[in-house]
């Protein structure tokens, strides 16, 4: 008689501290993950009003429109040769400056993948005209 009146023990999972746990993870998860930064273009922009005079043949005009087509000293050149370009440019004139100029209607997208060109280039004078109406 004593057989059919045990208890059978049910298995259970203490959740009384499953809240202090999610939270100490949590905790653990924020403090160990490192948030990634934009680190931006990196230029070295000139302080407010100051001009210097530069000889018309040390400049190289790069005029980029709306449309995303690339004009380097008045000639269409592929976005992908300008670095090429450039580094051929640098060689021929070590003091040389790259004047880069849009439309205001042009892609943010082209104007950085113009940058990274000449950047790829080595161009250590980048000069960043205003954008035209």
């Amino acid at each position: 008689m004593l057989l059919d009146k045990k208890k059978k023990n049910k298995a259970e999972i203490p959740t009384s501290s499953l809240a202090d746990i999610a939270f100490l993870l949590l905790i653990f998860f924020l403090v160990t993950t490192t948030i990634d930064t934009d680190k931006g273009l990196q230029l070295v922009l000139p302080e407010k009003g100051q001009e210097q005079k530069v000889r018309s043949q040390n400049i190289a005009n790069i005029l980029v429109n709306e449309s995303g087509l690339v004009m380097m000293d008045e000639e269409a050149i592929e976005l992908r040769l300008i670095a090429e370009k450039a580094r051929q440019m640098i060689r021929e004139n070590d003091n040389i400056i790259f004047s880069v100029k849009t439309m205001r209607g042009t892609k943010y997208e082209v104007y950085v993948d113009v940058l990274d060109q000449l950047k790829q280039a080595n161009a250590k004078r980048i000069s960043i005209a205003e954008p035209e109406a």
